[in-house]
């Protein structure tokens, strides 16, 4: 299997400007089917693709603010690409396919990798990763700041600027992979990827109307991606439909020397024969999903409740039993991550991978946590630090490792995990947990689970919304399944409009 750093040599990503054939191509919301049924019938190049999202990044960037830089090299590999294709060689399932990928996945090329931080440029990992199309924005990593902490989603990054939401542009953002989101549903690029610690692919995914996969941690390889934390941090897909999804994490789960602990210890969890075959349009039949209580409770009458209702509904009309009013013990201890010492746990784990990371860097022009601190100081006006300073920074700096303190607090936060989602779906043999947006996230991010989020609607405003099915460890199988008849039986998503 290939890892995240062979997927994206084998995955050409590039952009351009300018198309000059394939006019009987329908590039307007094209999937990966439809792009390698392109490429074989000849009415698509790579060459031709990527001047269509170069083209969109162009005339939508401005606005959405989605992707931070492009590949200077873009047009050179999607010609590589075409003249490799044209002598019957093909790298896998991905070859020639334009994806996008966040600012924290190192890249085998002239594109820097910096968290949105502008500490960062020009920085070079030993092993880089990848040849890819471009890098989306980080809006709330800027700077390495986490600006949940600080009681709000600020949406800028140093480098990249504000984001918006493509479908109403004053809707609120949230998590790190935003500008992956953002791109996916405005079709700046065939497929993207995004990392996730803490709701950082599930809930941008959610609120941009694209599908997101949180894999089993372990199960993608987190090898040249700037770190938060080992225990929680996965690499994954977001992508248009759950078909394009699947296609990209079929590509990037595997075993990885580089990050073999994890690896090896997640692979055992990848079907013989991969993901694909569970993209059945029967998927929802026979499967039996759980609804705890506390999450959807929205009021009569809103368009989130009918719709949600008619949602569980048609599940029950494809075969799935649906199990409502599901007690999750300490579900409040669970949600409350301040109370329940996440921080702390995080900020320790911060400091220690993230000085790992940098003294691995063949250059930088930082090499610890206290150097990036210093470099913010010196450049208050660049790196905003009058708009969001730089609390997550500074109280990961003052920890001192992973001690006795951070020891209990992760176990405590383990087992809050197995007596919650692991207990209830195991003593009802459930095969997911559904739950409105990525409100699941607390009760899979502690101890490593996979989530996936399926757009579901759209509000009174015209945000979007969306559900998630949530499951145990190597559960991706039946929550594609899933995912992808629901996904089917609804047809909910539409491309943005782009609402002021």
């Amino acid at each position: 299997m290939a890892d995240l750093r062979v997927l994206l040599a084998v995955a050409v990503f590039a952009l351009a400007a300018g198309a000059s054939c394939s006019f009987s191509f329908e590039f307007e919301e094209a999937t990966i089917d439809s792009i390698q049924a392109g490429f074989k019938n000849g009415s698509l190049t790579s060459t031709a693709l990527v001047h269509y999202y170069l083209d969109k990044i162009t005339r939508l960037n401005p606005l959405l603010h989605a992707v931070i830089e492009v590949n200077p090299d873009a047009l050179r590999q999607a010609a590589r690409a075409d003249a490799e294709r044209s002598t019957g060689h093909r790298r896998g399932a991905l070859h020639g396919v334009p994806v996008l990928i966040k600012d924290l996945i190192a890249t085998r090329d002239r594109l820097n990798t910096t968290a949105g931080s502008l500490a960062l440029l020009g920085s070079v990992l030993r092993h880089a990763g990848a040849v890819v199309l471009g890098k989306a924005n980080l809006p709330e990593w800027a700077n390495f700041r986490s600006a949940r902490s600080t009681g709000g989603l600020h949406g800028w990054s140093a480098r990249g600027g504000q984001s918006r939401d493509p479908y109403v542009l004053s809707a609120n953002l949230c998590g790190s992979s935003t500008g992956s989101s953002i791109a996916a549903a405005a079709n700046m690029a065939a497929a993207t990827l995004g990392t996730e610690t803490m709701d950082s692919i599930l809930c941008p995914a959610s609120l941009n109307s694209v599908v997101g996969i949180k894999p089993t941690v372990g199960l993608t390889s987190r090898s040249g991606v700037i770190p938060f934390s080992s225990r929680q941090d996965t690499i994954g897909p977001i992508c248009r439909t759950v078909a394009d999804a699947v296609h990209v994490l079929e590509a990037i789960v595997g075993y990885d020397a580089l990050d073999a602990a994890a690896t090896k210890s997640a692979s055992k969890y990848i079907p013989k024969g991969g993901y694909k075959q569970f993209l059945r349009i029967d998927g929802l039949s026979g499967k039996r999903i759980g609804i705890p209580n506390g999450f959807f409770d929205f009021a009569n009458g809103t368009v989130r409740r009918i719709v949600y209702t008619q949602h569980v509904s048609t599940m029950r009309q494809h075969g799935a039993t649906v199990i409502e009013n599901l007690k999750i013990e300490n579900l409040n201890g669970i949600l409350n991550i301040t109370r329940g010492g996440l921080l702390t746990a995080l900020t320790a784990e911060f400091k220690f991978n993230l000085n790992n990371y940098l003294s691995n860097l063949s250059y930088s022009p930082v090499r610890s946590l206290s150097e990036i601190i210093a470099f913010n100081n010196a450049h208050p006006t660049e790196e905003k630090l009058k708009e969001f300073g730089q609390q997550v920074l500074l109280l990961s700096e003052n920890t001192t490792g992973i001690g006795p303190e951070e020891k209990a607090i992760i176990r405590q936060l383990e087992e809050l995990s197995e007596n919650g989602i692991v207990k209830l779906m195991t003593e009802h043999h459930l095969d997911a947990i559904l739950t409105p947006d990525s409100d699941a996230t607390p009760l899979i991010a502690y101890i490593g689970l996979p989530g996936i989020v399926v757009p579901a609607g759209y509000d009174e405003q015209g945000v979007p919304f969306s559900i998630s099915y949530s499951g145990l460890k190597g559960y991706e199988p039946r929550l594609i399944e899933m995912a992808y008849a629901f996904e089917q039986a609804t047809k909910v998503r539409k491309p943005p409009t782009f609402k002021t």
